[in-house]
């Protein structure tokens, strides 16, 4: 999963344990299980008829963020979105992986941020590395939605690539083939489903 490991090739693991306070790698771990889920509640949620509504969400995320200065409130209210009414049981199945799910629920708020601001980064300024952002891009207007080339089109591509699919069919997100995640993909399947905004 290249979008997992370009984000955290790119985390400050030492600094976020500060941040949490907890051991640098059990913050790793914790992020390992986290990463996937949250790609794979948005793309649930993309697949489930809020790319719109995502895609506008990355207009206001096009900034690559320092994990020191997330706003936790905000991330608070982005993981609400992706996980809906069942944020309380990703939690717990998460924490089934061997990261604590107290962890995760300090960790997502500061994750999802950077999760959009990657997801940003890859839709609406044309893919470009990791580096810094330096133009704002508004979201596509309603004539860039639907068909192949959208911007729709690229964020189901993006999704299901950071999730080992790559297609914008691709109904169920494969589980990642990594030890630290194992089959938390599948677990989450039933959660996330299709959609809940």
């Amino acid at each position: 999963m290249a979008a997992v490991d370009d984000i955290l090739s790119n985390l400050p693991i030492d600094q976020l344990a500060q941040q949490v306070g907890a051991d640098p790698q059990e913050v790793q771990q914790a992020a390992q299980a986290a990463l996937p889920a949250l790609f794979g509640g948005l793309q649930a949620n993309a697949q489930g008829g809020g790319a719109s509504s995502l895609l506008e969400a990355l207009g206001q995320h096009t900034d690559v963020v320092d994990p020191g200065q997330v706003n936790e409130a905000d991330g608070q209210q982005i993981a609400s979105h992706i996980f809906g009414s069942n944020e309380e049981q990703v939690y717990s199945a998460l924490g089934g992986t061997g990261a604590s799910s107290g962890l995760i629920k300090k960790l997502i708020p500061i994750l999802a941020p950077i999760v959009l601001s990657y997801l940003a980064n890859k839709v609406l300024k044309g893919g470009g590395g990791g580096g810094t952002a330096t133009q704002q891009t508004a979201p596509a207007d309603s004539s860039a939605q639907g068909g192949p080339g959208s911007l729709e089109s690229m964020l189901q591509d993006v999704l299901g690539g950071a999730l080992g699919g790559g297609t914008t069919t691709t109904q169920q997100a494969p589980a990642p083939q990594e030890s630290t995640g194992g089959g938390i993909l599948d677990v989450l399947g039933g959660l996330l489903g299709g959609g809940r905004r």
